[in-house]
């Protein structure tokens, strides 16, 4: 599959539509979801054209890779979920159709501020 520069994400990046941001580097932007599942529930999105997690680890480079863990981590800080500052989150990708990846750009999900409860159902 090819990387589809009209996906959501890759708008957002460009500007090209607006989010409601929480932390942005080199690597990574965060920003929180529209449609929340939880009571905290936030996106981050390499920069770099990925589309899903197995393809960002085998072309990704590795300060891409350490990049993306790192941003993963000062988010859940900023957020006040982190276990150093908070109780705890989940950190969820989904990969391709029957993972249930929606938007084909490389996004993980941050849940937090409640109990999460069972990871499927």
């Amino acid at each position: 599959m090819k990387y589809d520069d009209a996906n959501i994400f890759a708008k957002i990046l460009r500007g090209e539509i607006p989010c409601k941001k929480i932390y942005e580097d080199k690597f990574v932007l965060s920003f929180y979801d529209i449609n929340p599942q939880k009571k905290i529930h936030a996106l981050v999105i390499p920069k770099g054209k990925y589309i899903d997690l197995d393809d960002f680890t085998l072309n990704a480079s590795s300060e891409e890779i350490t990049g993306l863990i790192k941003g993963i981590n000062i988010v859940a800080k900023k957020l006040g979920i982190s276990t150093d500052v908070g109780k705890g989150y989940r950190a969820l990708t989904n990969i391709s159709e029957d993972g249930g990846q929606e938007v084909p750009h490389l996004h993980f999900h941050l849940f937090g501020g409640e109990k999460i409860g069972k990871m499927v159902q």
